[in-house]
C-alpha cells in the first residue's frame, strides 16, 4: 500500500514539473504568436540575427508616402526620369535599317537586273534575290554591279540616295524603289503579367508603349497596367498608364527603340498582410489611390475585441537588401492616434500585426495545457 501511494506521488509530481516547466520558460506566457520583449523605440539585433529599428509613430517621424501615391498627388508618374522618355519621343525619327533585315530593291527601267518578282518568299537559281536582299551582321548588302552598299544605321530614304548615286556610274536612268520587306533587326521583348510575352519585331512605324503592350495582347486579369518597368541601355524607367493620363500624357507618346524590353508587374505584388488579432485575417490589396493603416484594419473588420491588445498595433516593413527593418508602434487605445494612423500609407508587402491581450495569451495557454491537467487528475486517481 505505502509502495502505491509512493508510485503516485512520484507520477505526480512528474507530471506538475512538466506544468511547471510549460509555463516557466523566459519567465512569460508563451502561447501563440506575440511581440515578446521589443524594446519601446531604437535599433536592436534579434536572435535571428536581423536588426530592427522600433519608431513609436509621431507626426514627426511619419514615413513618406510610396512612390506610386506621391506620384499621383504630384507629377503623375512613379520616376521623374520618366520625362526622359517623353523628351526622346518628341519628334520620332524615321525607322533605321539594321543588320537582319531584308529589303526589296527594283530597278523598274531595268528589269534584266531586278526581276519583277524579287519580293516573293521563294528564291530561285536565276534570281538569288528573289526573296530580297538581307542587311548582313556588318551592316551591307550585296546589290548587283556596285558590290556591296551600306545599309544599317540609314532611313530607307537615305539609303535610296544613296543606292542611286552609286548606280549612276552605271546606268543612265537609276531609279531603285526600295522598302523593307521582313524585319529582323530591331526588337522589343515583353513579358509579366501580359497574355503573349514574347520578342517582337519592330517594323517601319514607331511602336508606342501602348502599343507594344496591345501587340502582346494586353495586360492578363492579374496584371497591373498601373506598374509597368521600361528597361532602356540597363536604364529602368517605373511607369504607370492611368498615372500618366493623370498627368495628361498618354502612353501612346512614349516609343520604343531597339532592344527596349517592358515588363507588367502582377496585381497581387502590392498587397498587405495582417496577423493577429484582426476580425479578419487575409491579404489586402493595395489600390490605384493608395492604402492608409487605417483602412487596413477597416478592411480587416476592426480589431478583435475580445482578444486584441490596442495599445502593441505594429507596421513591419522590410527593406530587401537592406541591413535594416522597421517596425512602427501605434498605440490605437488614443483616439488621436487614429488620425495618426489615417495617415500613415501603407508600402507593399507590409505586416501589420496587433498582439493579443495578456488574459487572451493566459487562456490559449491554459487551453494548450488542459491536456496536461487531465493527465494530473487521472494520475492522482490511481
Amino acid at each position: 500500500m505505502n509502495f502505491l501511494k509512493h508510485r503516485k506521488s512520484l507520477l505526480t509530481s512528474a507530471a506538475l514539473a512538466v506544468t511547471i516547466g510549460l509555463t516557466s520558460g523566459c519567465g512569460t506566457i508563451n502561447a501563440g504568436m506575440q511581440s515578446g520583449d521589443l524594446p519601446p523605440q531604437g535599433a536592436f539585433i534579434a536572435e535571428n540575427g536581423m536588426q530592427f529599428n522600433i519608431q513609436p509613430l509621431s507626426l514627426a517621424n511619419l514615413p513618406p508616402a510610396p512612390s506610386y501615391a506621391s506620384s499621383r498627388s504630384g507629377m503623375g508618374m512613379k520616376n521623374a526620369r520618366v520625362r526622359e522618355l517623353l523628351n526622346g519621343s518628341r519628334g520620332v525619327a524615321d525607322y533605321r535599317i539594321s543588320t537582319g533585315d531584308v529589303l526589296s530593291i527594283n530597278l523598274i527601267e531595268y528589269p534584266n537586273i531586278t526581276p519583277p518578282n524579287n519580293n516573293s518568299m521563294n528564291a530561285s537559281a536565276s534570281n538569288p534575290y528573289a526573296a530580297g536582299y538581307p542587311v548582313d551582321q556588318q551592316g551591307y548588302l550585296q546589290f548587283p554591279l556596285v558590290g556591296r552598299v551600306k545599309a544599317s544605321g540609314l532611313t530607307v530614304s537615305q539609303f535610296t540616295n544613296n543606292l542611286r548615286s552609286q548606280l549612276q556610274r552605271y546606268l543612265k536612268y537609276p531609279d531603285p524603289q526600295v522598302k523593307v520587306v521582313n524585319f529582323r533587326g530591331s526588337k522589343f521583348f515583353i513579358d509579366g503579367a501580359v497574355r503573349q510575352p514574347g520578342e517582337f519585331n519592330m517594323a517601319d512605324a514607331p511602336i508606342s508603349l501602348y502599343g507594344a503592350i496591345s501587340m502582346a495582347g494586353g495586360a492578363t486579369t492579374e496584371g497591373d497596367s498601373n506598374s509597368v518597368v521600361l528597361t532602356r541601355r540597363g536604364v529602368k524607367y517605373e511607369l504607370g498608364l492611368r498615372d500618366l493620363q493623370d498627368m495628361g500624357v498618354s502612353a501612346s507618346q512614349i516609343y520604343l527603340q531597339d532592344g527596349d524590353s517592358i515588363h507588367i508587374n502582377r496585381l497581387d505584388r502590392n498587397k498587405v498582410y495582417v496577423l493577429g488579432e484582426f476580425g479578419e485575417i487575409k491579404p489586402l490589396e493595395i489600390p490605384d489611390h493608395g492604402l492608409t493603416l487605417t483602412q487596413v484594419i477597416g478592411q480587416s473588420k476592426g480589431l478583435n475585441p475580445s482578444t486584441s491588445n490596442a495599445a502593441k498595433v505594429y507596421v513591419v516593413r522590410d527593406h530587401g537588401n537592406a541591413s535594416y527593418t522597421d517596425i512602427y508602434h501605434v498605440n490605437l487605445q488614443t483616439v488621436t492616434n487614429l488620425a495618426l494612423a489615417n495617415r500613415f500609407e501603407m508600402h507593399p508587402n507590409d505586416i501589420v500585426y496587433v498582439d493579443p491581450t495578456g488574459l487572451t495569451r493566459w487562456n490559449r495557454f491554459i487551453n494548450s495545457v488542459l491536456p496536461s491537467s487531465n493527465a494530473i487528475r487521472q494520475l492522482s486517481s490511481l
